[in-house]
């Protein structure tokens, strides 16, 4: 793996049916592949097969009426979602993904035998490493205003990819030794730092009697 580009990233976002990535299933996939001045967009709709209840419906604007008649076969968006994914890793990109541990858990849960091959930046754990006491929440849209990036229609699916990419631009130029570190580095550098922040986390929620079993502490996928 080679040192993280800005200008050669797989930026990926999932809308789906539930906030769980164990049992959430995919409606829409949205890939942008940009290669120097080339941004090759991709949005797939799938019918999750599933009714989506209406608290998702409200979040991303799509309902069981409307993915049904649109979208496609579930499991046919996601094999050319992994296939695509895998591609792009082939072909020397990094992935691009707001907070990866639940879309690529909801991957892996889907298939069975998801993993990971390639490099991913997950512009919310850097955000959280580099810039661990900064109050307030951390969503795509707070970062999105935190960095001065245009958020076209904040969950759209195609929207939040470019997105979490223009964050991801904005991240490296304001901490240049990101694009120092090799791919090898920068995956390990993500995924000890969102341990060490879930473990804190976890104690936080024990320390004042509430439940954490449900806290993972891995990266880039939940284990």
């Amino acid at each position: 793996m080679t040192n993280f580009d800005a200008t050669r990233m797989l930026t990926f976002d999932l809308e789906t049916t539930s906030r769980n990535p164990r049992e959430a299933r995919i409606v829409t996939s949205a890939m942008v592949r940009i290669d120097g001045r080339e941004v090759d967009p991709l949005e797939l709709l799938a019918d999750p097969g599933i009714e989506i209840p209406e608290e998702t419906t409200k979040i991303h604007g799509i309902s069981t009426e409307y993915a049904r008649e649109h979208g496609r076969p579930h499991d046919e968006v996601l094999a050319e979602t992994v296939q695509r994914i895998r591609r792009g890793w082939e072909d020397g990109l990094t992935l691009i993904v707001y907070n990866a541990s639940y879309d690529l858990t909801i991957l892996r849960a889907q298939t069975g035998d998801f993993t990971v091959t390639g490099p991913v930046y997950d512009p919310f754990v850097i955000d959280k490493i580099k810039d661990r006491y900064r109050k307030g929440k951390r969503t795509l849209t707070d970062l999105c205003e935190h960095y001065g990036v245009r958020l076209d229609n904040a969950h759209e699916a195609t929207s939040d990819a470019l997105a979490a990419a223009r964050i991801a631009w904005k991240q490296v130029k304001l901490w240049p030794e990101l694009t120092q570190m090799s791919a090898e580095e920068l995956m390990e550098f993500q995924a000890v730092g969102y341990y060490e922040d879930r473990v804190g986390f976890r104690k936080y929620l024990e320390g004042r009697g509430r439940d954490a079993s449900d806290v993972s502490t891995s990266w880039p996928m939940q284990g």
